[in-house]
């Protein structure tokens, strides 16, 4: 499962995130770093509001005082498969080796490899780096917003 703290520095790099079912994320700074939920019909779902929000309701979970937190307070933790969608053409390779995992991507100055103990982290590395790429070219709040 990819690190909070990258999930935290894509986010500030502008990834956006348009929660669906299946979704993680995490409620940093709650005491609850640790805690991964995942988005369900079922229990954890998200409520459009005519006001123009989002929020991620809680439906059903009588022990715990929440209830629905707005979406900019959750993190989402994309997970391997969405993380090299979000690479899409530029994903060059996943290979394996004792130094981690290895993800090489196509740069605009040519391909580059970035490793991690996990390949989740990998990628999630990867993708920051195209994702500063594009701040620094287009400038701020240019970051694809992908999902």
């Amino acid at each position: 499962m990819l690190a909070l703290d990258l999930a935290l520095a894509l986010r500030d790099a502008g990834l956006r995130w348009t929660p669906r079912p299946g979704d993680r994320f995490v409620l940093p700074h709650r005491g609850m770093d640790e805690e991964v939920f995942v988005l369900s019909d079922m229990t954890v779902e998200v409520h459009e509001f005519p006001s123009g929000g989002r929020v991620i309701g809680f439906n059903g979970v009588t022990e715990w005082a929440l209830d629905s937190v707005e979406q900019s307070e959750a993190v989402w933790l994309p997970a391997e498969h969405q993380l090299r969608e979000l690479l899409g053409g530029m994903f060059r390779s996943l290979e394996s080796s004792s130094a981690g995992y290895e993800v090489t991507v196509r740069l605009p100055d040519g391909d580059k490899a970035f490793t991690a103990d996990q390949a989740a982290d990998a990628y999630a590395t990867a993708l920051l780096a195209v994702l500063r790429d594009v701040n620094a070219t287009a400038g701020e709040g240019a970051a694809p917003g992908v999902r």
